[in-house]
């Protein structure tokens, strides 16, 4: 099993690997939310290609990091939503929250 860690990149990148679900939801939550909030970054870009398997939490982390960076009036993109997630978003009709811009 890999291990799950967010960490801030380059250039305002929020970098999620590992298995995004109940387990390690929490306090991937809370890292993120910390790291978004000392990111000095005009944009930020959440990025999902180390991202290994993911439930619908990995889904409610990226919502939860979306309306982080509002609060931070920090303009957010998504990079390589994984398939799962993307079916997940699917189903819930929140595909267009999730699309490249």
């Amino acid at each position: 099993m890999s291990e799950s860690v967010v960490r801030l990149g380059q250039a305002g990148e929020l970098l999620l690997s590992g298995v995004l679900d109940y387990r390690t939801g929490p306090d991937l939550r809370k890292q993120g939310q910390a790291l978004i909030n000392a990111s000095t970054a005009p944009a930020l870009v959440l990025d999902c290609s180390a991202v290994v398997k993911s439930s619908s939490v990995g889904l409610s982390l990226l919502l939860c990091f979306m309306r982080d960076a509002a609060a931070a009036r920090k303009p957010v993109s998504i990079r390589a939503l994984p398939e799962d997630m993307r079916e997940i978003a699917q189903v819930c009709g929140l595909t267009e929250l999730f699309a490249h811009p």
